[in-house]
């Protein structure tokens, strides 16, 4: 049984998707047929449902991926392949908070809402009015705009944030915004960048070498897609190889790592004190037991007897001699 308000997937058996908005009474027109809403509200996910033509459609529960894909789109977007490598780099996650700026159509913002999770808060910037409602659409559609604050303006002067963990930046001249950076993000937090050509890079390395900025990377993702075909497996026909260059660095504040660190100062362990009245009573008891050990007494031997008996040995040999005197 599916909510009001959720996304779901339909496939027909030719694989078209549909990805609609689950709404009381808003009925799925197809070429092969009319889907029920209310017949895809009581079936749910991992089901099917049939058109009034009795074909049948899967109704499956979209993923980012099918999230991202099925935005609307008035510019070009961010591709899955770059997103989850971005992701990953900027450590996005439940509780982040992250900075962006050129939100285009928000396929970037759709998965950056999306991996922050509740607990945490996307900060967009767009220039352009029309480009700002379109992601407000966008992120409306997909049930995530509670997690993103939206800025319709120019970040000539700064971000609307601070304190964030991350910061991704898809504007044509990057380099003209580095020196707001540092305000916007704790120190030691990756940022990231995407630009379409290699003069471009060239000239935001130059400034990021000439900034707080280290561990800078620079990545090209391509994707090559096989055939899955058991019999005959190999590479398609096409693949969608280069669409932009990513560039990642640490934003590093150098004035904290020149600061002498005061240790914090050791605190005394006292020895604990006993209770009076327990030291008394021990002191009395270890006083009676010394007073009712009783010493051992050895005997003496009998030196006197045996004086006695070698004297009477003597005494008649002294009287003999006496006599014949």
């Amino acid at each position: 049984m599916l909510n009001a308000g959720q996304v779901v997937l339909l496939i027909n058996p030719k694989g078209k998707r549909y990805l609609r908005v689950v709404k009381d009474g808003d009925d799925i027109h197809t070429h092969d047929g009319k889907i029920l809403m209310e017949d895809v509200i009581a079936a749910g996910y991992g089901r099917t449902v049939n058109t009034h033509l009795g074909r049948k459609y899967q109704i499956l529960k979209p993923t980012v991926h099918d999230l991202i894909k099925g935005v609307k789109r008035q510019t070009q977007i961010m591709y899955p392949k770059e997103i989850g490598y971005l992701l990953l780099k900027l450590g996005i996650g439940p509780g982040c908070r992250v900075v962006e700026s050129g939100s285009g159509s928000g396929g970037l913002t759709t998965a950056l809402a999306y991996y922050v999770g509740d607990t945490g808060k996307v900060y967009t910037h767009e220039r352009r009015p029309e480009f700002f409602k379109l992601v407000q659409k966008n992120l409306e559609w997909s049930g995530l705009s509670h997690r993103v604050e939206q800025f319709n303006l120019d970040i000539e002067e700064g971000f609307q944030a601070t304190d964030c963990d991350a910061l991704f930046l898809d504007v044509r001249t990057p380099w003209d915004y580095l020196h707001h950076i540092p305000k916007a993000v704790i120190p030691g937090s990756m940022i990231g960048f995407l630009l379409p050509t290699t003069n471009q890079v060239s000239e935001l390395l130059t400034a990021l070498d000439a900034g707080p900025f280290e561990d800078q990377e620079v990545v090209e993702i391509l994707l090559r897609r096989y055939k899955p075909v058991a019999e005959r497996l190999r590479p398609e026909d096409r693949m969608v190889a280069h669409t932009g260059f990513l560039v990642f660095a640490r934003c590093i504040d150098k004035t904290l790592q020149d600061t002498p660190i005061n240790p914090m100062p050791k605190k005394e362990v006292e020895a604990p004190v006993a209770d009076n009245a327990e030291t008394e009573a021990k002191t009395e008891e270890a006083t009676e037991e010394v007073k009712t050990e009783e010493t051992p007494v050895v005997e003496a031997p009998v030196v006197e007897t045996l004086t006695a008996e070698a004297t009477e040995e003597t005494t008649p040999e002294a009287d003999t001699d006496e006599t014949a005197k």
